[in-house]
C-alpha cells in the first residue's frame, strides 16, 4: 500500500534512475487498455473521460491500444491548457488517428452516449478536494448514466488517502491502480486491479532526488515555521557544533541555537554571525547541566545532541540523564551514541553513527550491501530508534522500513561531514518522520560532497559542504 504523496516520490525517483515519466505513462495506459479489454468484447463502444494531466495521459495511451474497440475520447477542457507534456504528447499522437477525440469546452454539451463501458480517467491520485467543472458535472453524469465506468486510479472526486469525497464523486464499479494499491481504495466499493508499469525496485530502496518532493514552503510563511533547532555540542572540539548549526540553516531551519560550554562559546560563535551562542558554566557538559539544557530543548523543534562533546565519563552521564527526561526530537550523534543502547527514553531519536560507532552501540555490520542493511534493520527495531548508519552507502532504517542512499564519494571521509549530516538531519526533524529526514538528509548531504567534489576533488572540507547544501536541495 502506498499513499498519493509518496507514489509521487516515487514516480520521480523511477525518472531519476532512468525510467522515464513517458515510459510509466505508456505502461500506465496499456494496463488501462487490458481493463478495458477484459470487460467488453470487440466491436463495443468505449467512451474515455479524460482530464488535462497525467490520469488523463494514461488513458489518451489506453485509446491508442483499443484498436478492436470503437473508442470514444472525451477531453474536458481545450488541448491547450493540457498540463504536462507527456499528456500533450499523447493528445497530438491521437490527432494523427482515426480515432473519435472530442473536445468538452462547456460540461452542458457533455454526451458520454451509451458505450459498453465508460473509463473515469479525469483526475489521479494527487488531487484532493471537492471536484470543481467541468469535471463535477461530468461526474455526476457518469453517476446517472446506465453505464458501468472503470476509474483510472482512483474515482475522481475520491481522496486517494482516506477514501473520503468532499462533494460528487465518481462511483465506479472498477479500479485499475498502479504498482501498488492506495489507502483510500478500501473504502471503496469497487473491484480494484494493481496493474504493475515497470517501476524499478531501486525507486523505493534508495533515496533519489525525488525524495526532495517531500519538501515544500508555503508562500505565506512565518518565521518559526520551518522549526527552530538547538545544537548541544562542543568542550574539547568548537568546530563540530558550528558545523552541525550551521548545517542546519542552510538545510532550511529558521533559528539554529547553540548549547555550549562557557569556555568555547565566544570560539563557536565566531564561525558565522547567523549562530545564535548560549553558554554554560564549564569546559564541559555535565550532570550539574542537564536542567538547563533540558529547558532550552523544550523550546525547539529539536535537539541536535553530540557534535565535539567528546567521551567524558561526565558528559557521558549528563547524556544519559537529558535522554531519560526528553520526549521531543533528537538526533544524536558522535560520543553521545554510546549511551544511546542503554538509556530508557520517550524521546524520539535519530541516530546517526559510522560503523565503527554501530558496533560499538551492540550493532552489526557487514560487506555485502542487501546483508548490511537487514543487520541496520534488525538493530534499528532493537533499539526503538531510527538509524542513519553512514558509509559509501548509508543506510537508514526505523526497524519497518528501510532504505539506501548511494550519493557521496571517498573525499567525504574528512573530519566534520558527519557533523554537517546531522545537523542536516536535525533541521528536516523539524517537519518530516524521522525515516524521512535522515534518508533526505543522507541524500543531501552526500549530494553535496559530490558537487563540492566535482570542483575541488579530494581537496574538499566540512565546510565546504555547507555551502553546497542549498545547491544539494535543488535535485539533479
Amino acid at each position: 500500500m502506498i499513499t498519493s504523496d509518496e507514489m509521487a516520490v516515487v514516480d520521480a525517483n523511477s525518472e531519476a534512475l532512468g525510467v522515464p515519466r513517458k515510459q510509466l505513462m505508456e505502461s500506465s495506459g496499456n494496463a488501462v487498455a487490458r481493463e478495458v479489454r477484459a470487460r467488453t468484447e470487440a466491436g463495443d463502444a468505449v467512451a474515455l473521460v479524460c482530464g488535462r494531466g497525467n490520469n488523463g495521459g494514461d488513458a489518451l495511451v489506453a485509446a491508442r491500444f483499443l484498436r478492436t474497440r470503437d473508442v470514444t475520447v472525451h477531453l474536458l477542457g481545450r488541448p491547450e491548457t493540457i498540463t504536462t507534456d507527456i499528456a500533450r504528447e499523447n493528445w497530438d499522437a491521437l490527432g494523427q488517428t482515426d480515432i473519435d477525440a472530442r473536445v468538452v469546452t462547456d460540461s452542458r454539451d457533455f454526451d458520454l452516449d451509451s458505450p459498453a463501458l465508460a473509463v473515469d480517467a479525469m483526475l489521479g491520485t494527487g488531487v484532493t478536494g471537492a471536484l470543481r467543472e467541468p469535471e463535477a458535472t461530468v461526474a455526476y453524469a457518469l453517476n446517472d448514466a446506465d453505464v458501468p465506468v472503470l476509474a483510472v486510479d482512483t474515482p475522481s472526486g475520491v481522496d486517494a488517502d482516506t477514501g473520503t469525497a468532499a462533494g460528487v464523486a465518481v462511483d465506479a464499479d472498477a479500479v485499475v491502480t498502479f504498482h501498488d494499491t492506495k489507502p483510500g481504495l478500501s473504502e471503496v466499493d469497487a473491484e480494484v486491479t494493481v496493474a504493475d508499469i515497470g517501476i524499478p525496485t531501486a525507486a523505493e530502496t534508495f533515496v533519489a532526488s525525488g525524495d526532495l518532493l517531500r519538501l515544500s514552503r508555503l508562500p505565506d510563511s512565518h518565521k518559526g515555521d520551518h522549526g527552530e533547532v538547538l545544537v548541544v555540542g562542543g568542550g574539547p572540539y568548537t568546530g563540530a557544533p558550528a558545523l552541525a548549526a550551521q548545517a542546519a540553516l542552510r538545510a532550511g531551519a529558521d533559528l539554529v541555537r547553540v548549547a555550549c560550554p562557557d569556555a568555547i562559546a565566544s570560539d563557536v560563535q565566531g564561525y558565522a554571525e547567523d549562530l545564535i551562542v548560549h553558554g554554560y558554566e564549564g569546559r564541559r557538559l555535565a550532570s550539574d547541566h542537564v536542567d538547563e539544557v533540558l529547558a532550552r530543548a523544550q523550546e525547539h523543534d529539536t535537539v541536535v545532541f553530540g557534535p565535539g562533546l567528546g567521551d567524558h565519563d561526565a558528559t557521558l552521564d549528563a547524556v544519559a540523564s537529558f535522554l531519560e527526561r526528553y520526549d521531543g526530537t533528537a538526533v544524536v550523534d558522535a560520543d553521545a551514541l554510546q549511551v544511546v543502547p542503554e538509556v530508557e527514553t520517550d524521546a524520539t531519536l535519530v541516530c546517526t553513527p559510522h560503523q565503527g560507532e554501530l558496533r560499538a552501540m551492540g550493532g552489526e555490520t557487514a560487506d555485502d550491501p542487501e546483508r548490511r542493511a537487514s543487520l541496520v534493520e534488525s538493530f534499528a527495531t532493537e533499539v526503538g530508534h531510527t538509524l542513519l548508519v553512514k558509509g559509501a552507502e548509508d543506510v537508514i532504517s526505523d526497524g519497518e522500513y528501510t532504505r539506501r542512499n548511494r550519493t557521496g564519494n571517498p573525499g567525504m571521509t574528512v573530519g566534520g561531514t558527519g557533523d554537517v549530516l546531522a545537523g542536516t538531519v536535525g533541521a528536516l526533524a523539524c517537519l518530516l518522520c524521522p525515516r524521512d529526514a535522515a534518508a533526505v538528509g543522507a541524500y543531501a548531504n552526500g549530494r553535496a560532497g559530490d558537487l563540492v567534489h566535482e570542483s575541488l576533488g579530494a581537496g574538499l572540507t566540512a565546510s565546504d559542504l555547507v555551502d553546497a547544501l542549498p545547491r544539494a536541495f535543488e535535485g539533479e
